[in-house]
């Protein structure tokens, strides 16, 4: 059963008012930051309520793109906190490579790992990790909370009710380049659960899916099917995408697919998550 906080029921002034009391009672935060919308509002109020007492973590491994990672160096600069970029290895687990529905659990756990080994290097003994889950991901397949609880690490968005809506006009508030960012996940989320993962998978992954936005389109994922690439797209660029089939097949093919399809139905959050209910 999931359990919504009474705070998600909340005004947005209250939750803003309810999360800076509650960052500003800690020692200093260690935020595990992806550059997407939800990790970014974190950062930004913990800078807001901490000043220097904060710092950035972002895993670096191949199920991160790129461009994300290079997203992630330039928000932390604006919303001037110091980053550290760590090192992750969650594709030497087997656990992890061998893509089970609890894979999302090694990856995090890899990175609080990594986190507690370089602690010196990142931060104060006693500042907290947190991470910038949301009320929407309680009641989705979401393995990494485990890990997550395993290591003491907070959720104080969680805490404090906010959602989607709320992260996203936190940053907005901001004037944060990525306040209407579409969602995005590790390359891993691609890859049908029961596949085994792989680094050239993940990198000819990242190259289709480079290609297709550089089409124009912004809300895209390749979903790998071994030779077949199957193309989500918001579904409010669907008539852009059929528009543009032909360029998007040459693009993904490119990328070293033999056949390409787009999935009528369109981009939607946790695709590959149909298979397990």
């Amino acid at each position: 059963m999931v359990v919504v906080p009474a705070a998600a029921a909340w005004s947005y002034d209250r939750k803003i008012a309810a999360l800076q009391e509650r960052l500003a009672g800690l020692p200093g935060a260690i935020v595990a930051f992806s550059g997407g919308v939800d990790s970014t509002a974190l950062l930004q109020a913990c800078k807001a309520a901490l000043g220097d007492r904060v710092v950035a973590v972002t895993a670096d491994s191949p199920s991160m793109p790129r461009a994300e990672l290079a997203e992630t160096r330039a928000l932390a600069a604006r919303i001037g906190v110091r980053h550290v970029v760590l090192p992750t290895q969650e594709l030497l687990q087997s656990g992890y490579r061998r893509n089970a529905g609890d894979r999302c659990y090694y990856c995090k756990k890899e990175l609080f790992t990594t986190v507690a080994a370089r602690r010196a290097d990142v931060a104060p003994a006693d500042w907290v990790v947190v991470y910038g889950a949301i009320v929407d991901d309680l009641g989705d397949h979401r393995p990494g909370q485990r890990a997550a609880a395993e290591f003491a690490v907070q959720a104080p968005l969680v805490d404090a009710g906010f959602g989607k809506a709320d992260v996203r006009a936190l940053c907005r508030a901001a004037g944060l380049p990525n306040a209407d960012k579409p969602a995005m996940a590790c390359l891993s989320s691609r890859v049908p659960y029961g596949t085994p993962i792989d680094a050239p998978m993940l990198t000819q992954i990242e190259r289709a899916e480079q290609a297709v936005r550089a089409l124009g389109l912004r809300q895209v994922r390749v979903r790998h099917h071994d030779q077949l690439a199957r193309v989500e797209v918001a579904v409010d660029e669907l008539e852009q995408a059929f528009a543009q089939r032909e360029a998007i097949g040459k693009a993904v093919r490119a990328a070293g697919y033999t056949w390409v399809a787009l999935d009528v139905f369109g981009y939607r959050s946790g695709a590959l998550n149909e298979v397990l209910s």
